[in-house]
């Protein structure tokens, strides 16, 4: 991608000038909610998941949201910050086999990756005899504990885990190998290995060298709030949270993220942070856009619009900031950029400190949601 200091695009988010309308609306879908953290959809269905950091799952159809949970954890999940239920993954073959995964803080704050099952008697249940914990990782602080989880197109599940909080990273935990803060991790779910919940794939880059954990895939990540897959090229989207500077989004494929170095804490966004740290790999992946906090102050990564045709959004990444609820599009494809303002043509102007996350439907259909309301993107 380019010398590192060679990030037009991303040193222009800022600029103003005339911006092409996206050609797209927010359409209200649903509110109510209590502290959204994540919406997912299986392939092919016509319903919305939506956690919510208390422990919650919910299903919302057609705009109605279930009166009674889809899975409840109530009992088992820490909120309150950064922590609580933050994420949520559907088995590609959870159609015939009702597997999905969460991604919730346990109340020592630990992480904990765990396996649910549908009900077999209820598609509108999990069942509530079964949780399976594949992971536990203990975190220092109880910021940064990232919370995103997606199945790549590999088939394996990828776990972003931020560098276990505080300010800065003063254990230097993100370009330490032997740690999983700070990390994306993969995972095959599909087998297990010795004691292991899980299988560590055969080419995940440090599998087999001492001390270093097999389940690592890349390096060098603050708060990797949130990731995606295009649907259609496969390609991995990144929204990493900075630190007093710099906001921004990495783009790479799959297979150039294997044992790639996203930079931080040598590196926030575009600037050099921490000098006294010396790149662990020295294969680092540069930010495709950053924007600094006149802008907004923490970034929501967002997805590649492949839904249903909205003119100006057709295969373009749409992320957002929490504090400001700016959003942004960009190219997608080999060479990212074309960056386009969206926040004033979509008709609503959600509230500052509003957005929380994006989510895809399983048409494709892309979603955003405040702490208590979900919006749909719409011709």
């Amino acid at each position: 991608m380019g010398s590192w200091r060679r990030c037009t695009l991303a040193m222009a988010l800022l600029a103003v000038g005339t911006v092409p309308a996206s050609a797209a609306k927010l359409t209200p879908v649903a509110g109510g909610l209590s502290d959204v953290t994540a919406l997912a959809s299986p392939a092919d269905d016509g319903r919305l998941f939506v956690t919510e950091a208390g422990g919650t799952v919910r299903i919302v159809r057609d705009g109605t949201i279930s009166a009674r949970p889809f899975a409840d954890l109530r009992k088992v999940v820490r909120s309150g910050g950064e922590q609580g239920l933050l994420g949520i993954a559907f088995h590609p073959g959870y159609a015939a086999n009702g597997r999905l995964f969460v991604d919730y803080t346990d109340h020592s704050g630990a992480t904990v990756i765990a396996e649910l099952r549908r009900s077999p008697a209820n598609p509108d249940r999990a069942d509530a005899t079964y949780r399976r914990t594949l992971m536990r990782i203990p975190q220092p602080y109880s910021n940064h504990n990232g919370g995103m989880i997606a199945f790549g197109p590999d088939g394996f599940l990828y776990i972003g885990m931020g560098d276990g909080g505080a300010g800065g990273d003063p254990q230097n935990r993100a370009q330490s190998l032997n740690s999983r803060l700070g990390k994306l991790l993969r995972i095959d779910v599909d087998r297990r290995q010795g004691r292991l919940q899980y299988a560590i794939p055969s080419s995940n880059p440090f599998r087999g060298r001492k001390g270093v954990p097999g389940e690592i895939y890349s390096i060098g990540l603050r708060n990797p709030w949130r990731f995606s897959f295009d649907r259609a090229r496969k390609d991995l989207w990144i929204g990493d949270v900075g630190q007093g500077e710099q906001e921004e989004v990495d783009f790479t494929t799959v297979a150039q993220a294997r044992g790639a170095n996203f930079g931080w804490n040598a590196w926030e966004g575009t600037s050099r942070y921490n000098r006294g740290t010396t790149p662990t790999i020295r294969r680092l992946v540069r930010p495709v856009a950053v924007y600094n906090h006149h802008a907004g102050c923490s970034i929501i990564g967002g997805y590649v619009y492949r839904g249903p045709s909205i003119p100006g959004l057709d295969g373009r990444y749409v992320f957002g900031d929490f504090c400001t609820s700016r959003m942004w599009s960009l190219r997608a494809g080999p060479r990212p950029g074309g960056r386009r303002e969206i926040t004033d043509t979509l008709g609503i102007r959600l509230p500052r400190g509003g957005i929380r996350t994006f989510g895809q439907g399983g048409d494709g259909t892309l979603f955003v949601a405040t702490g208590d309301r979900i919006w749909r993107f719409a011709r």
